[in-house]
């Protein structure tokens, strides 16, 4: 009789049926994405836990143990410095530019220490940050030394999860074989691989602020928010309510940010990066623009407990983004 390979009994415990079937315990799920990040795993073991866990849903637990498990996989230089903000960008952008990268970069400019990481090129018909930020003449690491590096000479680094994590960019690359999104694009975002203080995430579907927020309780993050970010990148839309999920020293919290506008702008149909370029430098004006960069550095602030209410952290940020330097990207233009 063959005997039962150990990763199946994960396998089935989501895949019992209606009745049968359960989430998987912290316990279970650290030891699952334990095997999973020793590559101890076979192919078809793995599409099908990661399809059973996406029909039935990640839970917060399952998140944060996953989470433990790949932390522990992951090359960090021991000298990284240290980091004020983390910020995720796994999504991709297709009906608005890429604000949150403006948003990034005027916090960095200010000082606030910022790593990025991400995926690129899962889904057609997207553009991504990796693909963007040499367009702005901003280098993207190869590495985490890399990185550290970006971060010293500039405020802000961006690491695409192949150099992040070789093994959860393999698994996001099945995206295309598989037809759908797995845990791990959920995962990823709550890595903090260089134990940022604060996290910001992005949410495209709802359901997910509730997965994320408790998860990042779990995680013991000191500070945490969640939107529903414009196209599932942390970018607050200016033209609709910002529900902002928050994390603060152990404790949950919600409070609902007004439009910024009282009337929704028209979208653009080219998502031509130069015009980033030409709204930060002043040569274009852009309303909608302008407002999800402001308003999306003003949750950043108030998260980080640079603000103490919305509209001092709005405030804030509009400062910032007048008093920005206008001719950091005319090189890249």
């Amino acid at each position: 009789m063959t005997q039962e390979h150990p990763f199946a009994q994960y396998v089935r415990i989501l895949g019992k049926g209606r009745n049968g079937s359960r989430a998987l315990s912290p316990e279970e799920a650290y030891e699952a994405f334990r095997l999973i990040m020793n590559g101890q795993v076979e192919p078809i073991q793995l599409g099908a836990f990661l399809m059973l866990m996406r029909v039935k849903e990640e839970s917060p637990e399952e998140v944060a143990a996953a989470v433990r498990a790949i932390r522990e996989s992951l090359q960090v230089p021991a000298n990284a410095p240290r980091v004020d903000l983390d910020w995720s960008s796994y999504a991709g952008k297709k009906r608005q530019l890429p604000w949150y990268l403006l948003s990034t970069l005027l916090l960095a400019e200010s000082g606030v220490k910022v790593f990025m990481h991400g995926a690129s090129g899962h889904t057609a018909g997207r553009i991504y940050t990796k693909e963007v930020l040499p367009q702005l003449g901003i280098p993207v690491a190869r590495s985490f030394d890399e990185a550290c590096r970006h971060i010293e000479s500039g405020n802000f680094a961006y690491l695409d999860l192949e150099y992040l994590s070789p093994k959860l960019h393999q698994i996001i690359e099945m995206r295309p074989l598989l037809g759908l999104r797995s845990p791990v694009h959920t995962i990823a975002r709550m890595l903090n691989p260089l134990d940022a203080p604060c996290v910001m995430q992005g949410i495209f579907h709802p359901g997910y602020r509730d997965i994320h927020q408790e998860a990042g309780k779990l995680l013991g993050l000191p500070r945490m928010a969640v939107i529903k970010g414009e196209g599932g990148e942390i970018e607050r839309n200016p033209d609709i309510a910002c529900l902002v999920r928050l994390v603060r020293d152990g404790a949950l919290a919600e409070e609902e940010w007004p439009p910024m506008f009282d009337k929704r702008h028209i979208r653009q149909d080219d998502l031509d990066v130069n015009h980033l370029i030409q709204v930060w430098d002043g040569s274009r004006e852009d309303e909608y623009g302008v407002g999800a960069v402001v308003g999306t550095v003003a949750v950043a602030l108030y998260t980080m407990g640079r603000a103490q209410t919305r509209e001092e952290a709005e405030a804030q940020a509009l400062t910032l983004w007048q008093g920005r330097n206008k001719t950091r990207f005319r090189a890249a233009a």
